[in-house]
């Protein structure tokens, strides 16, 4: 069981979102594989992965922020916060592929951004309204309002995430579409144990 205290990694929304196997094999198990999608997403991240300040368009750019949201317990880092002269930030995250992803995925992708822009708000006390997906393929940004109803599934998702977490057991495998770019395919089995538990189920 994990200490109440332990901060949840901002990524560990992502991959629960994605598929909570795989949170569970990544975070618990800690097992990690690297597939052409990550490599791509490394890519992706190279130039704002070490930290710094400038200055673009009269805002201040900061990259690779250190963020946290103690009420939520949450920990992570922001690719790129921009902020406004009166100090409002806008984060921005970075992604493979380009803006028009399945709705599914880019779901996912909505949730770690949230989840961003409120450890953003505790830290600074300023409101952060909305904030933006940087694909790297497309090079193109698509804008996300921080609403209600997301800010809800952020709050979902951790508990969600902690229980995991806690209770220390993978959920069982669903093989289907997400498989076919997860980089764990070959630690989960996912096809091998779904036809296994049919099996089984079919001798009961």
């Amino acid at each position: 069981m994990t200490d109440p205290a332990d901060p949840i990694p901002l990524s560990a929304l992502q991959h629960w979102c994605y598929c909570p196997r795989q949170c569970a094999l990544i975070h618990v198990e800690q097992v990690f594989a690297e597939n052409l999608y990550t490599l791509r997403g490394q890519a992706a991240h190279h130039r704002v992965d070490q930290p710094g300040v400038e200055t673009r368009a009269g805002l201040r750019v900061e990259h690779a922020l250190p963020i946290w949201n103690d009420r939520l317990g949450l920990i992570g880092k922001a690719d790129i916060v921009e902020f406004e002269a009166d100090g409002t930030p806008y984060p921005v995250e970075y992604k493979h592929g380009n803006r028009n992803k399945a709705a599914w995925i880019a779901s996912c992708d909505d949730l770690q951004l949230a989840a961003q822009a409120m450890c953003l708000e505790e830290m600074t006390g300023k409101a952060v309204p909305a904030g933006a997906l940087f694909y790297a393929t497309s090079k193109r940004r698509r804008d996300v309002v921080i609403d209600t109803a997301l800010r809800r599934r952020v709050e979902e998702a951790t508990i969600a995430v902690r229980a995991l977490l806690d209770g220390a057991v993978l959920p069982a495998p669903t093989f289907d579409k997400r498989c076919d770019k997860c980089s764990l395919a070959d630690f989960c089995q996912p096809a091998v144990r779904v036809v296994a538990a049919g099996l089984f189920d079919s001798e009961a």
